[in-house]
C-alpha cells in the first residue's frame, strides 16, 4: 500500500489503540478477544491486502452503537449493501429503476473513504414477480438482463471497486442452476450480464460470486471451467468470490489448493461473505474452535496473493441472517449482539499477523 495511506492509518491506530472493549454482562460468561490492534483492515492493508470489509443493510443504519463500530476505517476499508442493491430493491417494475437505498449505503462507503462492493446483478432469489412470471422469450429475457446491468452498474459508474454480476449459478453438483435465466437464455445469460456491466463501467471489476466453491469437487471445477471459457471467449471476468458461509469445525482443508487454481489463470479473488455458524447456545470449547476456523479461513487467503480482500456478511451477530435461515445455529460473526469482540477477532488477527510478519 501508499506509504501515505499507511502513514494516515498508523496516525489513526495511536487513537484506537486507546479504546478500551468493554464486555456487557450477557457477554461476560464466554470468552471474548484478547487482540490489542488498531482495527482489522489496519492490519489486512499492513499485510498487502486491498481491505477487510463488511456486509451492511439500511435498517441497520439506524443503530448509533452500531454505526460507530461500521463507520471505523480501521475496522472496515469495504462494504458490501447485503439487500438494497438486488434486482427487487432497485427495479420493482418493468425498466423503473430506484437507487435511493443503494445510494445511503455507496455514500457511506464514500464518507468513510472505504471500498465498495456492489451486489449484485443477476440472481435467481429476490426477483420482483414481474421477472418470474411472463414467459418472455429468449430475446425479450436478453434486453432486461442487458438493461438491468447498463442501468444498475452505469448509476454506480466511478464508484464500485467490484460488482458481483453473477450471484450463485451452480447447483453444488456443478450443474447450472434452473431458474428464469437459465431456462430461458441457457449459459448465455452470463455473457449477456458481463458484458453490458463492463460497458457501464470499464473500471468495475466483475465477478462471480459463489457459495460451496471453497471445497475442491464439482461445484469449484464447474466456476473454474466457466471463467476458463469466458475467457477464451473475450467475455469480460475479472475475479470469483468466495462466499466461505462455514458451520464450525467444518471448513475446508483444501481451500489454499482451490484457490492456487484461479490465481494459475489470472485471475482475482476474493472471499465476500465470510461467517462461521455454530450450534446455540455458544459454549468456550466451539468459540475456540470458531477462532481457529476463522485463522484458517483468512490465512488461506493471505496465502495467494490473488486473494484482494476479506469481507464478513456484516461483523455483529446482532444483526447476523444465520438464525433466521438456520434455526438452531447463530454466533456467526466476529462481534457478538453486544458488539463484543468474540475469539474470532483474534482468529483472524493472528491470521493477518503472521502474513505480516514474514513481508
Amino acid at each position: 500500500m501508499a506509504i501515505a495511506a499507511l502513514t494516515t492509518l498508523v496516525a489513526l491506530a495511536h487513537i484506537a489503540v486507546a479504546i478500551p472493549q468493554t464486555a456487557t454482562a450477557a457477554s461476560s460468561a464466554l470468552p471474548t478477544a484478547t487482540a490489542v490492534v488498531p482495527g482489522l483492515n489496519f492490519v489486512a492493508k499492513s499485510a498487502g491486502k486491498l481491505y477487510f470489509g463488511t456486509a451492511t443493510d439500511n435498517p441497520e443504519l439506524n443503530d448509533t452503537a452500531y454505526d460507530h463500530i461500521l463507520d471505523n476505517f480501521l475496522q472496515f476499508g469495504a462494504i458490501t449493501p447485503a439487500n438494497s442493491m438486488k434486482w427487487d430493491a432497485t427495479e420493482p417494475e418493468p425498466y423503473v429503476f430506484t437507487f435511493e437505498a443503494g445510494d445511503v449505503i455507496a455514500d457511506l462507503a464514500h464518507e468513510n473513504g472505504m471500498l465498495l462492493r456492489g451486489h449484485n446483478c443477476v440472481w435467481y432469489n429476490q426477483l420482483p414477480s414481474w421477472v418470474t412470471a411472463n414467459n418472455y422469450t429468449a430475446p425479450e429475457l436478453a434486453a432486461i438482463i442487458q438493461n438491468r446491468c447498463a442501468t444498475l452498474v452505469g448509476h454506480y459508474r466511478g464508484q464500485v471497486y467490484a460488482w458481483d454480476i453473477i450471484n450463485e449459478p451452480f447447483n453444488d453438483n456443478g450443474t447450472y442452476r434452473e431458474d428464469v435465466f437459465y431456462n430461458t437464455l441457457g449459459t448465455s445469460y452470463i455473457p449477456i450480464a458481463l458484458t453490458a456491466a463492463r460497458a457501464a463501467d470499464p473500471n468495475a471489476k466483475l465477478y462471480i460470486n459463489e457459495y460451496n466453491n471453497e471445497y475442491l469437487g464439482p461445484k469449484s471445477t464447474a466456476l473454474l471451467d466457466l471463467v476458463k471459457e469466458l475467457k477464451a471467449e473475450g467475455v469480460p471476468i475479472d475475479g470469483v468470490g468466495f462466499q466461505c458461509h462455514f458451520v464450525v469445525g467444518e471448513v475446508p482443508t483444501t481451500m489454499v489448493e482451490n484457490f492456487q487454481q484461479y490465481a494459475a489463470i489470472g485471475l482475482e479473488f476474493a472471499i465476500t461473505e465470510l461467517d462461521i455458524r455454530m450450534p446455540l447456545p455458544a459454549t468456550p470449547e466451539m468459540l475456540e474452535q470458531q477462532k481457529t476456523d476463522y485463522d484458517t479461513v483468512v490465512s488461506a487467503c493471505m496465502a495467494v496473493p490473488n486473494c484482494v480482500g476479506i469481507s464478513v456478511w456484516d461483523w455483529t451477530d446482532k444483526y447476523s441472517w444465520i438464525p433466521s435461515t438456520y434455526p438452531g445455529y447463530g454466533e456467526a460473526c466476529p462481534w457478538d449482539a453486544n458488539f463484543v469482540r468474540k475469539p474470532a477477532y483474534d482468529g483472524i488477527v493472528i491470521a493477518l499477523e503472521n502474513r505480516t510478519s514474514v513481508l
